[in-house]
């Protein structure tokens, strides 16, 4: 197998393996948060962001846990043949399919950049080009600089009103990393296609 295509997965499988290992724990935030939303309405008063940091909590696990399911094929699929065929057919198919996968975060992936910044106060129709200008701004003119780029940032309707940027910020990230491991499985799709057993393999390349 190509040496580069060998770093690549091994350095995008451990970066999405201890991301992943870390947001398992994440259900145990989304519980806290869910118990003391619970207590709160029992016994004191209503805490106003209980639920939407819940459902903030929820994305960032379902998001950034995104590409480990996809490492340990995890994932959802419907399998009617699937099952039963050899490991060099499979190869073949996803190695097909896994394109559509790519393509889709990446269109994903620019939908994303452009809603984080329009979050950031940004109306235009370049959202890639006001990224570099925020981080051109910050560096000219430090978080003064920074803040005449990015103007009214942009907030849930809800009564808490917290700041959208943050959490499609997290969003923007995971999808950046699911996209990563997409290539990484097409990469180890491509070595088993070429008679390479990946996990020996891998390690001598």
């Amino acid at each position: 197998m190509n040496r580069v295509m060998a770093t690549y997965v091994r350095v995008v499988d451990a970066v999405n393996h201890r991301i992943g290992r870390i947001m398992m724990y994440g259900v145990f935030v989304m519980m806290a948060i869910l118990l003391w939303s619970s207590i709160s309405k029992t016994f004191f008063l209503p805490s106003l962001w209980t639920l939407e940091t819940a459902q903030f909590a929820m994305v960032a696990y379902y998001i950034m846990g995104g590409p480990y399911s996809i490492q340990l094929g995890s994932n959802v699929r419907m399998d009617l043949f699937y099952g039963s065929w050899s490991i060099r057919r499979r190869a073949w198919f996803d190695s097909f399919t896994v394109l559509f996968l790519i393509f889709y975060l990446g269109v994903l992936l620019y939908g994303g950049i452009g809603s984080t910044a329009y979050s950031l106060g940004h109306w235009g129709d370049e959202p890639i080009g006001f990224l570099s200008q925020i981080v051109g701004g910050f560096f000219t003119g430090g978080t003064d600089g920074a803040a005449e780029v990015i103007g009214r940032a942009e907030r849930s309707p809800s009564a808490w009103r917290p700041y959208l940027w943050p959490i499609k910020t997290v969003m923007c990230f995971g999808i950046f990393l699911m996209l990563l491991q997409a290539v990484s499985e097409l990469f180890k799709d491509i070595a088993c296609l070429k008679g390479y057993e990946w996990g020996r393999q891998a390690d001598v390349a």
